[in-house]
């Protein structure tokens, strides 16, 4: 016997507990744009397109900061797409002139992805497509013997990769050599954990 079909909603928004409003307000406004809809003291909802909310901040009385939050579970992080390299590259110097730089940064093979961390340490992914189309990279997960082997991807130096592109290397040809490692830092940010451990 077979039920309804599973009917699929649209992602719309993420909630966080924070201690650190206003800072949490400000960085999210310079990271990806936010604006904020509505906000009272105990917490405020923004947006960065038309919806009413895409980041919900709860600032309740009585939260207490997690001196332990990177070992704990729970979500890893949020994450947000541009729509080509040109606009990643592009927020990554704008952020890096304000101050703001990336935590850590990743060729996973489908996305070139910089991961930032929010004033409450949570982490937040700016990413790009690879192949430019949800299909291709998706049947490449699906199929790549190199993802299977390696699903996390090569560390990079957004650095590098903004030198090399400022110095007019096509997004193909930097991710390529990103995965080659030839933009990786000089020290991996983190020791990840052997590959099927």
């Amino acid at each position: 016997m077979t039920g309804p079909q599973t009917i699929k909603p649209a992602f719309h928004h993420f909630n966080l507990k924070t201690t650190r409003l206003a800072a949490m307000i400000d960085w999210y406004s310079a990271v990806v744009g936010a604006e904020v809809v509505f906000r009272d003291a105990t917490g405020a909802w923004l947006s960065n397109d038309a919806a009413n909310h895409r980041i919900a901040l709860l600032a309740f009385p009585g939260f207490v900061d997690d001196p332990d939050k990177d070992t704990r579970t729970g979500m890893h992080h949020s994450a947000f797409e541009y729509a080509g390299f040109d606009e990643l590259n592009t927020s990554y110097l704008r952020l890096r002139e304000l101050g703001i730089e990336p935590d850590l940064c990743i060729d996973h093979g489908m996305t070139l992805s910089y991961y930032y961390k929010d004033p409450d340490g949570n982490h937040v992914e700016l990413q790009v497509d690879t192949f430019g189309d949800w299909a291709q990279s998706k049947q490449w997960m699906q199929s790549s013997p190199d993802f299977a082997a390696n699903p996390i991807g090569v560390f990079v130096d957004p650095a590098q990769i903004a030198a090399a592109a400022a110095a007019g290397e096509s997004f193909a040809e930097i991710h390529r050599r990103a995965m080659a490692g030839e933009l990786s830092p000089a020290q991996a940010p983190i020791e990840l954990p052997a590959q099927g451990a």
